[in-house]
């Protein structure tokens, strides 16, 4: 798992994903050679910091948010959340700024109406607008992988990996997705104006429930906050019980994804969440099986093969 231990230590918290993008471009790079087709690579101007890979004739692409929650340095050592991250005091985070690298900790202050200050705790006032993020701790053992920002690194970890067998498809590298962008948006036109793509997977990792379980298999998401086309929803139910790999059905009523973009998008696209689940949500310890993660990548390649 060593690739995605280092994607989970590349700092890119909404709005500062060049560095995330910069290290997928240079991974493409320097393992294309290896893949069953080698793809085009869409990245640059127009294209903010998102990367697209097209492999052959797609039909479907697959969306993978590179962006992390995150805090955003204010006045008088105050933090603003980037996202929705868990505040738990004591917290370590991380960034730079102009005066060097930064390790810091949380500071959670209870006021008496029942409201939560966020401060951080530091030797020196840090620069006004510095993003800061979990610091890294990657964890492995027989069964699970936990680190901070699974959510959504392993979902890039996830498309890499479909990638080296890719024949025929997409793969989006978005962006903003934790803070409520739509770089999707243009992506996704420039797929159906260039390539007629229509369909989409959205490669996310969703949460642990009293209905969606560790050890479960892969969730295939029948609904969060926004409900995918029930036509399009029940193909690719079809076509995982015909995989033969386990997975689980989730309905929630509540969190959102790329594909909430796309169908908030003026652009007819189907749209499907498939993700392994995690515990710990938005915290510096989220938590995912190996099988549900294994599952994942072998049923995101069966279908995109049958789509």
């Amino acid at each position: 798992m060593e690739l995605l231990k280092q994607l989970t230590e590349i700092r890119g918290v909404s709005g500062d994903e060049s560095l995330i993008k910069d290290f997928i471009i240079e991974y493409v790079s320097n393992n294309a050679a290896a893949w069953k087709v080698q793809p085009k690579v869409i990245s640059g101007d127009g294209f903010q910091d998102c990367v697209i890979l097209v492999f052959g004739k797609p039909t479907t692409a697959i969306y993978a948010h590179t962006d992390t929650i995150g805090f955003t340095v204010g006045y008088d050592k105050e933090l603003i959340k980037v996202g929705g991250p868990r505040t738990i005091d004591g917290m370590q985070l991380v960034g730079s700024d102009s005066q060097g690298e930064i390790v810091t900790e949380l500071m959670v202050i209870e006021e008496e109406d029942g409201s939560r200050q966020l401060k951080y705790v530091f030797d020196r006032i840090i620069d006004r607008g510095t993003l800061l993020s979990f610091k890294p701790d990657f964890r492995e053992t027989e069964e699970f992988v936990q680190s901070p920002y699974m959510d959504n690194r392993l979902g890039v970890w996830s498309a890499l990996k479909v990638a080296s067998t890719l024949e025929n498809g997409a793969i989006v590298f978005s962006t903003y997705e934790e803070h409520g962008g739509n770089s999707v948006g243009f992506c996704a036109k420039y797929l159906l104006e260039n390539y007629g793509v229509r369909q989409a997977l959205i490669s996310d990792i969703t949460w642990v429930t009293h209905g969606v379980v560790h050890a479960g298999g892969v969730a295939i998401s029948m609904r969060d906050s926004w409900i995918p086309r029930r036509t399009y929803l029940n193909r690719i139910i079809e076509l995982s019980k015909k995989s033969g790999i386990q997975f689980q059905l989730e309905v929630e009523s509540a969190g959102g994804s790329d594909g909430t973009s796309l169908q908030k998008s003026d652009l007819a696209i189907d749209w499907c969440f498939i993700g392994a689940p995690e515990d710990n949500v938005h915290t510096p310890d989220e938590k995912v099986f190996k099988y549900d993660i294994m599952c994942m990548v072998e049923l995101y390649r069966y279908l995109m093969k049958h789509l």
